[in-house]
């Protein structure tokens, strides 16, 4: 193969830039180390001449790094990518990773069409390549982390992992605060509405046969909790307030649980339903709007989550805002070792729309 045949290698391109191959490499892998200027014109000239970059594999074994973080998710990557919240958190990921030249792997917990319980890494070797971990979600279990490389870095969001530091928001606190805004106008009958909170799997109302994971494992064990203090505060025993569970936070799985509420006969139906999540909320003023049914007059609403769909549209929902850019920021900033491993609570927004007043 004559020299003009051969692929162009970082050195060649390096030599015919005049730079140094570190400054080349840096183009690729450590973007915060050069100025855009000179980083834009190495990597048009590597485009125009068909150099693809550094060889990953190679970098890897050469020095124990890929410059791969995997974020983990609960969910399918369909619903992780569609969902408002989770495309929020891997955006602040992608941000902090961007600027620090390293590349974003995405693995699923959940296999599409799998029951909760069934967890299973999408591709396990998958996972070997990459340098840290976040894992993200209401996770089926712990089997999957287990088969995680235990020496690498590894930070839970709204997930509980034995002695790695977490990220979350303080769920207990925020739910205690927006209940008990709720709360300032009695209602004659108040409703949970609760998001992957049982053992089993179960969507529909929670009875005595149903056990409830603890904060430990699920967050909105802890916005069940505040939702509960607040109750108990203003004089209503949280056993006489019915739950229903919701095991996915997808419309077509909320919206029958939703109907089953509201087309309970009226002087049965909740006036007030605390939701666990923005998605549940938006879904009962849609079947309730469906129904004749007024918000806020006959139905007060509560959500949680603060997603632009619910601010944009009217009435605009009452909800609790928590910043998901800035918690995959820090999850990322951590992963990398920008900032100390170590558990972090991040403060919450009460937001004051129309659906409870």
């Amino acid at each position: 193969m004559s020299t003009s045949d051969r692929p162009i290698t970082l050195k060649d391109l390096a030599q015919r830039l005049k730079v140094s191959t570190a400054t080349v490499s840096n183009a690729f892998n450590r973007p915060d180390q050069l100025s855009r200027a000179l980083r834009e014109h190495i990597l048009a000239e590597a485009r125009r001449l068909g150099y693809p970059g550094p060889d990953a594999r190679a970098r890897s074994l050469r020095t124990g790094q890929s410059r791969i973080v995997a974020v983990v998710l609960a969910e399918t990557l369909t619903y992780s990518l569609n969902d408002a919240v989770s495309s929020e958190l891997l955006s602040g990921v992608t941000e902090v990773l961007d600027a620090h030249g390293h590349t974003l792997l995405l693995l699923s917990g959940r296999q599409a069409g799998s029951p909760r319980q069934a967890d299973a890494l999408c591709h396990p070797g998958s996972a070997s390549m990459a340098d840290g971990f976040i894992v993200y979600g209401l996770m089926p279990g712990d089997r999957l982390i287990n088969e995680l490389p235990a020496q690498r870095p590894l930070v839970g969001v709204d997930f509980h992992i034995d002695a790695r530091p977490t990220v979350h928001v303080d769920n207990e606190q925020a739910c205690y605060a927006i209940a008990r805004h709720a709360l300032t106008h009695a209602p004659q009958r108040a409703a949970i509405v609760s998001l992957r909170l049982t053992v089993e799997p179960h969507t529909g109302r929670v009875s005595q046969e149903q056990d409830y994971l603890s904060a430990d494992h699920t967050i909105t064990r802890a916005r069940l909790d505040g939702f509960q203090r607040a109750l108990s505060e203003q004089g209503i025993a949280p056993d006489d307030v019915p739950v229903w569970n919701i095991d996915e936070n997808v419309h077509a799985v909320c919206a029958p649980v939703i109907a089953e509420i509201l087309d309970l006969p009226a002087e049965q139906r909740p006036d007030l339903l605390l939701c666990m999540s923005d998605r549940i909320a938006l879904t009962a003023l849609t079947l309730a709007e469906q129904r004749g049914i007024r918000v806020p007059q006959d139905l007060r609403l509560t959500g949680f989550d603060g997603i632009e769909e619910g601010q944009y549209r009217a009435p605009r929902l009452t909800t609790v805002r928590q910043n998901s850019i800035e918690k995959g920021r820090v999850a990322a900033r951590m992963v990398l070792g920008l900032e100390p491993a170590q558990h972090q609570r991040l403060s919450t927004q009460l937001v004051l729309g129309d659906t409870c007043p």
